[in-house]
């Protein structure tokens, strides 16, 4: 089962597929089954060529697994790994040659 625990989408920079990405969005999705969860964080980069466009392109998608093991959803352990999201989505961009700009949220922060 998967349920997105954090998203948001913000102003972004970067270049993929020779089309130029102006948002990101940014997620936290817990993955669970048969007595085991995982953690992993996404990062896609789309054009936001207007305030209305927010169609997501999957050909700039990153994602990167914060926690795997044993255990079920906790609100400790989600809190923890919110506290380094940016950073650790900071990290996946750079990687790509691309930013996100955190202080120009394009919608507001949904919880799961």
């Amino acid at each position: 089962m998967d349920i997105d625990v954090y998203q948001q989408y913000f102003a972004a920079e970067g270049c993929f597929s020779g089309v130029k990405r102006r948002g990101a969005s940014v997620m936290l999705t817990s993955s669970s089954g048969g007595g085991e969860i995982r953690y992993t964080l996404t990062v896609t980069f789309f054009p936001h060529e207007d305030a209305e466009d927010f169609r997501i392109s999957y050909d700039a998608a990153f994602s990167k697994v914060l926690y795997e093991g044993k255990g079920r959803r906790a609100k400790k352990r989600e809190q923890g790994l919110l506290e380094t999201l940016r950073e650790q989505a900071d990290a996946l961009a750079v990687a790509q040659h691309a930013e996100i700009f955190w202080d120009q949220p394009l919608i507001e922060a949904r919880f799961g």
